[in-house]
């Protein structure tokens, strides 16, 4: 899964692809490159980022997707506004991915439903805004699962086909270094749920602090690509479904490593 972040605020791209013409360029770009589908969010999760009215989210991502869907190429919906969904399914997008799990617009669920597309159900407790004071757990893993599930609940009783839900852990939201390592490291344990799991950790602070130097200081986000990729490698290795990814080349040939390692295991 490519990503294309059409915000000003974006950690990793710092805005690169605010303008319609050039994000539906770098989509194309990546779709070249071999990503299997594309997702375009208008709204940084960043923590600290500040929410987005569903009008601008629309605003920022409905021309991209339709280029992009003209163009055959397959889009997700990064969105946690029901409205928004709806008017990029409409548009052509054709997977939803709710970083809220469908916490933060309970008309989520419902609108996935009627379109009957595939959806991505991450974990989540709070806004991007204050999300670090409920990183806390006992058994992070346990939890993690826990709380999925509910969600995968929640969204079969709206009518959500079970066979259409991803789940993603959440890696970065609402979660330290040590969760999403225990969590990494642990995937099997989320495997076992018997959905596909999505790992996001492209770019992620966790990446960058576990490159400090010496000196302490974090790689920033344009250096931890091909840590990324070492990433990417052992989720698919741990069984995971896909990797939402900024460098699409390195990941895909990390991914496909991989899968012939684990072909001869």
């Amino acid at each position: 899964m490519g990503i294309l972040n059409v915000t000003p605020d974006s950690f990793s791209d710092s805005g690169a692809h605010l303008d319609p013409g050039r994000a539906a360029e770098h989509g194309l770009a990546l779709a070249r490159a071999g990503a299997d589908i594309i997702d375009v969010g208008g709204e940084s999760t960043r923590p600290g980022a500040r929410p987005v009215p569903a009008d601008e989210e629309r605003r920022r991502v409905l021309p991209v997707i339709r280029a992009l869907a003209a163009r055959g190429v397959r889009v997700s919906v990064d969105t946690m506004h029901a409205e928004v969904a709806d008017a990029a399914l409409e548009a052509g997008a054709v997977m939803v991915n709710d970083v809220s799990g469908g916490l933060a617009d309970r008309r989520m669920a419902s609108v996935i439903a009627a379109a009957e597309v595939p959806c991505v159900v991450m974990h989540w407790r709070s806004p991007s805004t204050d999300m670090y004071r409920y990183a806390h757990y006992g058994d992070v893993v346990g939890e993690v699962r826990e709380e999925l599930l509910r969600r995968v609940d929640a969204f079969t009783d709206a009518g959500v086909a079970l066979e259409r839900i991803v789940l993603d852990p959440g890696l970065g939201f609402a979660k330290r270094p040590e969760h999403d390592w225990e969590l990494l490291s642990r995937l099997p344990e989320l495997t076992a749920l018997g959905r596909p799991v999505l790992i996001g950790a492209s770019r992620k602070s966790f990446i960058g602090s576990a490159l400090a130097g010496t000196g302490g200081e974090a790689v920033p986000p344009a250096g931890r690509d091909a840590a990324t990729a070492a990433v990417s490698a052992l989720a698919a290795a741990s069984g995971a479904w896909g990797v939402r990814v900024h460098d699409v080349p390195a990941n895909r040939d990390a991914v496909r490593m991989a899968r012939a390692w684990t072909a001869r295991g």
